[in-house]
């Protein structure tokens, strides 16, 4: 019998405007006060029977889709960007850092406390996808 308590199980996050993960893994997790958002791309939000689709084939369109991704994991999980404690970006062309600060920096400019980044070139992503990010958010 385990002595923790039962904020400490392991909880799946999907909000309802992402599709069903396509393999076995979840779009977050929270336990405890711990919620990991896990890469989230620019696809528009889930419709029924239709395929993912790209917010559009530009990066400020990617950008600002998949930052309203992960407010939807953060939302659903019970937190906020003012939770987050590190977001991981992963970019697939180096030519578009200076880009995706300025988009970066515009949609942070009023958060209190911006979260520690990492921002590093990936090549992995599906065709049409610029971008991923993910984030941890530690509540309370």
């Amino acid at each position: 019998m385990s002595d923790l308590p039962e904020t400490s199980v392991k909880t799946a996050v999907t909000p309802p405007t992402h599709n069903a993960p396509p393999a076995k893994f979840s779009h977050g997790v929270r336990k405890g006060n711990i919620l990991q958002v896990a890469g989230q791309v620019g696809n528009l939000p889930a419709q029924e029977g239709r395929p993912p689709t790209p917010a559009g084939p530009d990066l400020a369109s990617q950008v600002r889709q998949t930052l309203a991704n992960v407010q939807s994991v953060l939302a659903a999980g019970g937190a906020s960007w003012e939770d987050v404690v590190m977001a991981r970006v992963y970019l697939t062309d180096v030519a578009h850092f200076a880009e995706f600060n300025a988009l970066y920096d515009a949609y942070f400019a009023e958060l209190t406390q911006p979260p520690a980044a990492r921002t590093t070139v990936y090549v992995g992503l599906p065709p049409g996808l610029l971008v991923e990010i993910d984030a941890l958010a530690v509540l309370g």
